[in-house]
């Protein structure tokens, strides 16, 4: 399986710098400047990549176990009205716990994960014990989450938060590029990952219940108890992503985290997840998710509508599944 794993990896990053070089040539042909040679557009798709690739993870480890997960992009949502809520500063006439500004960073980072944490679980929960298929338990986290995004403060955004809380979307200076935060803790989160799945009994359970769950059980994994530690995984990631979602923005909007969960799945299954579970790696999906951004990134470059991105996105998605399928039957 790690062969396997291995050999998809090479192929996605050959097609990443495949697609890197063609807007490249395209850059020079059409817009008369170079696409890669530009640390602000980098800078970009990499602090982008970031935010979705930290869901990604979470849904790449949901994905292996069998499951899908499409709330991850509310929750996101959700948990960064939450932290901004409670991260406002003091001299905002207008904030929502008047008495609770000022709070040190930590505390409304800790709520959020808390409120990503509590999701999840309650998708495991429900998906684990009562046998309900994960599609419609987290369509259903998706709406509810999205809704109470509203509710919590009527639609209203969320301004003014203390230097403390922004801080997490800082830069720093790494060998003359600016490194976004949010991108070292994509970074460092990918490697504790791709080590708790490939080298832990977490890890094992995970592949061993999405390949056979029959197996799985009659083998001794309690199935139950796993799932919702990967779904609480999961939502703990989402709230992360909320987190630095409102750092990055300084603020907290209804609308934010919407598509998220589509891009953390594509960016999963591109890098050769497959939704028969079982099968997938962390690798592949931080290589799966800078394809989906320098895509995105190019087409933006070179002036193509969003329209025209989302139809492009959409056939890249479902080529992906097409091609798990025939190397399945292969």
């Amino acid at each position: 399986m790690k062969k396997r794993e291995l050999s998809v990896e090479f192929s996605m990053l050959a097609v990443l710098l495949g697609i890197a070089l063609v807007f490249e040539i395209l850059g020079w042909i059409y817009m008369g400047q170079s696409f890669l040679a530009n640390k602000p557009r980098l800078s970009i798709i990499v602090l982008q990549v970031s935010v979705v690739g930290v869901i990604a993870i979470g849904v790449t480890q949901v994905i292996i176990a069998g499951g899908i997960d499409l709330s991850s992009g509310s929750i996101a949502g959700l948990v960064a009205m939450v932290s901004a809520s409670l991260a406002q500063a003091s001299f905002n006439d207008a904030a929502v716990y008047p008495k609770l500004t000022d709070l040190p960073a930590i505390l409304p980072i800790l709520a959020g994960l808390a409120v990503g944490l509590a999701a999840g679980a309650v998708n495991g929960i429900i998906i684990a014990k009562e046998k309900i298929p994960s599609f419609i338990v987290t369509l259903g986290m998706m709406v509810s989450a999205r809704g109470l995004t509203q509710w919590y403060t009527d639609g209203v955004p969320v301004a003014m938060l203390t230097p403390q809380f922004t801080w997490l979307a800082r830069s720093f200076n790494v060998l003359g590029f600016p490194v976004p935060m949010p991108v070292i803790v994509f970074l460092a989160l990918a490697v504790i990952c791709h080590i708790a799945l490939g080298y832990t009994r977490y890890g094992k359970f995970t592949y061993a219940i999405g390949a056979n769950a029959l197996a799985a059980r009659v083998s001794g994994i309690n199935i139950s108890s796993h799932l919702i530690k990967v779904y609480a995984v999961a939502g703990i990631l989402s709230g992360l992503a909320g987190v630095m979602t409102a750092a990055r923005a300084a603020s907290g909007q209804p609308g934010m985290g919407s598509g998220y969960e589509l891009d953390a799945i594509a960016g999963a299954v591109i890098g050769g997840a497959s939704l028969a579970g079982g099968t997938g790696s962390i690798g592949g999906t931080v290589i799966g998710t800078l394809i989906l951004g320098v895509v995105t990134s190019g087409f933006t470059f070179l002036g193509v509508g969003t329209y025209y991105q989302d139809i492009i996105k959409g056939t890249i998605i479902v080529g992906a599944v097409v091609v798990d399928q025939r190397r399945r039957q292969a």
